[in-house]
């Protein structure tokens, strides 16, 4: 496998997650989008790091870095939509414009 086997996955993986967080209504279904958008970021890094600089560990420490940011950005979002699911039972993004004018 090539690097351009790579980034055709972490284009479709994007893609996909792109699609997530704008098409969709539900806030548990956006951070997910956002969350498969993060990791097609790792994809691309760690593929960068191993075909053109493999000596080294740049992609692999800001890979690292991504994940750690995104699972602190699931928890954060988590406990958010919890928050207002157990006020509102909704968690259609459409109903939360509280900040609106």
């Amino acid at each position: 496998m090539g690097l351009e086997h790579y980034l055709i996955l972490a284009a479709l993986v994007f893609t996909i997650g792109f699609y997530g967080a704008v098409a969709k209504k539900n806030a548990i279904a956006v951070l997910m989008g956002v969350e498969l958008m993060l990791n097609a970021v790792n994809i691309n890094m760690v593929a960068f790091n191993r075909f053109l600089n493999a000596d080294v560990a740049m992609g692999f420490v800001f890979a690292i870095f991504v994940i750690v940011v995104a699972a602190s950005e699931v928890a954060v979002g988590l406990a958010i939509i919890m928050k207002i699911y157990r006020e509102r039972l909704v968690t259609n993004v459409d109903d939360i414009d509280w900040l609106k004018w």
